[in-house]
């Protein structure tokens, strides 16, 4: 729109460069605008310079100097404190910038000395805020997370090749995945398995091979993947994922939703891995993708230096050498260890007809006694 405007002033100023002693009446005829139009804009060209094409675009009617604040009567201001320290004895909380403004109207004293209060709450506001009547919280100041002790914690995210192309009639989506584990305390990666067949059987399978390499960390953040902590109908008990680390007593820390700041260290290697490795040699397959990450995890590693607060511009593993003793799986492991965390919990369930319950996928009998009735089930972790 403002293009066919500015058409229309250059249209102007060339009729007035050719005609100088048309009358408005005329220009406006030339021009197909107004009479109006053609008195302002015919003052603004001849005040410019002829040459100058910026005169003929708009002008801004935005203020070019800060809105004045009004002046406020000291005795509305001590008015509008009294109303807010003292409320009326029928009202039985603080009143805020609307309660004070009703009781402003309806004030007599006000209207004996003819003044006119504010008509607008955001100025009892103001008056409230600057006499200290609405505290503001402080800034939040984030708190610079304290380093771990190197290998000791991990984090743990998928990472889609999004460049592999979707096969006729095959998935549709996450074709192929990285299985991305990085050491919080050294920003190490520790793993970037690449597979297109993810699911909460083959993530217990990598899991293996990751502890048989790297020993058993002391802390294991997640997010709230479904291959990890199992999907929301059937969550009476944890995944198999979180029964597996618990059981190797291993502390899982589950982020909350939308909290990808809590899992940052493995996000961040993330975002390096996409813009340094996949976004660059876009993988059209999943040997492909294996290749380029075995690669860029060496480079990430050994070569590239880390701008971490920890690594000093150094790579991970040159600034924090692997460790020679890890910490070994136990040979025995009791499968069953995972129950005390929630010995005690309390499920409500409906009984059916034949007297049985389903808890977790298992169906479970308690007596046709209770059909159609809501019973309680708890779990005895220890065998009470």
């Amino acid at each position: 729109m403002e293009e066919q405007f500015c058409a229309r002033r250059a249209k102007l100023r060339q009729v007035l460069r050719e005609y100088p002693t048309y009358s408005n009446r005329q220009l406006a005829q030339a021009v197909e605008c107004s009479m109006n139009w053609v008195k302002k804009w015919k003052k603004r060209l001849r005040e410019a310079d002829p040459q100058d094409e910026k005169v003929l675009w708009n002008r801004s009617s935005a203020r070019k100097t800060p809105q004045p604040k009004p002046t406020r009567d000291p005795r509305i201001v001590a008015r509008v404190l009294e109303i807010r320290d003292h409320p009326p004895d029928n009202l039985q909380r603080v009143p805020g910038p609307k309660t004070i403004s009703y009781f402003l109207n309806k004030d007599q004293v006000l209207k004996d000395l003819k003044l006119i209060p504010p008509t607008s709450t955001s100025t009892i506001w103001e008056i409230l805020v600057e006499n200290g009547r609405i505290a503001h919280p402080d800034p939040h100041i984030p708190k610079p997370r304290s380093p771990e002790e190197p290998y000791t914690c991990w984090q743990m995210d998928f990472k889609d090749s999004s460049t592999v192309e979707v096969e006729p009639g095959g998935k549709k989506q996450h074709v192929v995945e990285v299985l991305d584990v990085v050491d919080e305390g050294s920003s190490a990666s520790l793993m970037n398995q690449v597979r297109g067949d993810y699911n909460s059987q083959t993530v217990l399978i990598e899991m293996k091979t990751l502890i048989e390499e790297w020993g058993l960390p002391q802390k294991l953040t997640i997010d709230r993947d479904p291959r990890f902590v199992g999907s929301a109908s059937g969550r009476d008990f944890p995944s198999s994922f979180v029964k597996f680390w618990t059981c190797l007593d291993v502390e899982l820390n589950i982020c909350p939703p939308h909290r990808p700041d809590l899992n940052c260290y493995v996000e961040r290697f993330h975002r390096s891995l996409g813009s340094e490795c996949l976004s660059i040699h876009r993988p059209s397959d999943e040997t492909e993708t294996r290749d380029l990450v075995d690669h860029y995890k060496y480079h990430y590693n050994y070569e590239r230096p880390h701008q971490g607060a920890t690594c000093k511009n150094q790579p991970p593993m040159v600034a924090f050498p692997p460790p020679a003793h890890r910490q070994p799986p136990p040979l025995l492991i009791n499968p069953d260890s995972w129950l005390n965390g929630i010995d005690g919990w309390r499920y409500a369930r409906k009984v059916s007809m034949n007297g049985t319950v389903i808890v977790a996928n298992h169906l479970y009998y308690v007596g046709t006694a209770y059909a159609k009735q809501y019973v309680a089930l708890v779990v005895d972790a220890k065998g009470k």
